[in-house]
């Protein structure tokens, strides 16, 4: 099951390949304002002023949420978290969407758990495709000068 999971994110990171082909100079940051899918995302990364960290030497694994998982959240949440007197509750929940080190799709394994920026863990499972504390991720792999990027449909909140 684990290299079936496996097979199917290496293709599915192989489909989507081109439109980050060549992007490997690029920090997490930049590779993220490229891929026009995180706008929200990046907003509330500068927000938080975390914008040169995850610029930094990392290496960082990001678990990112896209415009769409951002915009599932009950109305009104993402603009309270922008606002700046929300920037610590901001940045807790940005951290939790970032593991140290380079971990690619596959490293996993099911039932993993992963320590968080934010200092808490994730749990991992791969067991039907593989999610991050419950949110899939649609797209692996997605290398940055810095780090990795796996894209997920769903914003992950520190327990």
């Amino acid at each position: 099951m684990l290299r079936r999971t496996c097979l199917a994110l290496t293709a599915a990171a192989f489909v989507a390949g081109p439109a980050f082909a060549g992007d490997y100079e690029m920090d997490i940051v930049d590779t993220a304002i490229k891929a026009n899918n995180f706008d929200t995302l990046v907003a509330a990364v500068k927000a938080a002023d975390l914008v040169e960290t995850l610029k930094g030497d990392g290496p960082f694994t990001v678990f990112a949420p896209t415009d769409a998982a951002f915009a599932a959240l009950p109305d009104g949440t993402v603009e309270d978290l922008l606002k700046p007197e929300n920037k610590d509750q901001l940045t807790s929940i940005l951290t939790y969407h970032v593991v140290p080190g380079k971990v690619m799709s596959g490293d996993l394994s099911n039932d993993m758990t992963a320590a968080t920026v934010e200092g808490s863990e994730v749990t991992i499972m791969t067991d039907g495709g593989v999610t991050v504390d419950g949110a899939s991720v649609v797209q692996a792999d997605i290398e940055a000068s810095n780090g990795v990027i796996h894209v997920i449909d769903g914003v992950i909140m520190p327990k």
